[in-house]
């Protein structure tokens, strides 16, 4: 068996962190041939991920953000969260055996709010024993009107308190990506996408405050990378419906564009980066001895995911905010 690495997704109620996998299952193929790796999802994954993905392929010219998910959080909502879904994608090089497992776990976004007790406990369990995390952020919200609809929609001060509970004290390295998703309007041209990450620094201060903080600065990595989960779309308007509620519109770039996701593999590449950092620095951490039996055995496994690992952006709205000693290689 392979041996297995956990990665959380967080955020709020609709902000893609579904979409935002799914974008990853679609992509990976095709970006990761040239370094001769495979990511196989298994079965219950990858039908999980097909179902989500023909939604996806199948989008009107204009849409509402939330009927890119349709069902998905009904499906989530009715299981407890030790029995909620996982995403398992098995890591080797082409045409050998698998060697890592990533085990990606989602759940509702409503597991974020204080009123939701047993849920929230939940995911600062998830938090504290997951190497690597992944928070979803709705681009438009953080955006648009000033981002106006930031707190209603991404919860930043909820994502702060998991945060400040479950990485209190740190004994070893955690990597946090921020990954605004529904992003494609935003990234344009280089001036637009540095004014996404200037936004994100900003909304998301004290959160990068709290991560900076002397006694855990050095053990937390922090990269932005923006994921375009379709590829095909602009954003359209905002309308205010019932209970004060925004539901955010979106338009094909023509009538006949196709799905086609930009930079969801930007994920894979950071975290493998991580881990293969961790990996040189040969500290007693329980990751390092995970990475240790996956590429000690295989120097062509390392070479690959070396490889692969190189292609991490660092421009155009992709940066490391903290921790570039934990992703120097």
């Amino acid at each position: 068996m392979p041996k297995e690495l956990n990665i959380t997704m967080l955020g709020a109620s609709g902000v893609g962190k579904t979409t935002l996998l799914t974008s990853m299952y679609e992509q990976f193929e095709a970006t990761s041939r040239q370094a001769n790796l495979q990511l196989k999802p298994d079965i219950e994954t990858a039908a999980i991920l097909e179902r989500y993905l023909t939604q996806l392929k199948s989008l009107t010219y204009e849409f509402k953000a939330d009927e890119r998910t349709k069902g998905i959080r009904g499906t989530l909502a009715v299981a407890g969260p030790e029995s909620l879904p996982s995403y398992r994608f098995d890591l080797g090089l082409n045409d050998k055996k698998d060697y890592l497992r990533l085990q990606f776990r989602d759940y509702p976004g409503g597991y974020i709010l204080p009123s939701d007790v047993a849920g929230r406990r939940f995911v600062q369990k998830m938090l504290r024993e997951c190497a690597a995390v992944i928070v979803a952020i709705d681009t438009p919200a953080l955006m648009e009107l000033n981002g106006r609809w930031h707190e209603v929609r991404n919860k930043p001060d909820e994502i702060m308190t998991l945060f400040k509970t479950a990485y209190q004290k740190l004994d070893e390295p955690k990597l946090v990506i921020l990954a605004p998703v529904k992003c494609e309007t935003y990234m344009q041209d280089e001036v637009s996408a540095n004014n996404l990450i200037k936004q994100i620094q900003e909304k998301y201060a004290p959160l990068l405050d709290f991560f900076q903080e002397p006694r855990r600065a050095d053990k937390i990595a922090v990269v932005t990378t923006p994921v375009q989960t379709v590829g095909c779309v602009v954003f359209l308007k905002i309308e205010v419906e019932n209970l004060n509620q925004p539901r955010f519109y979106f338009r094909k770039t023509s009538f006949n564009a196709k799905y086609s996701p930009q930079d969801s593999e930007q994920l894979l590449r950071y975290l493998l980066r991580f881990l293969l950092k961790v990996y040189i620095q040969n500290r007693n951490w329980s990751i390092f001895n995970i990475v240790r039996e996956v590429f000690n055995p295989d120097a062509q496994l390392k070479q690959a995911v070396e490889q692969f690992a190189q292609g991490c952006k660092t421009n155009k709205g992709f940066a490391v905010l903290q921790g570039k000693s934990l992703l120097t290689l």
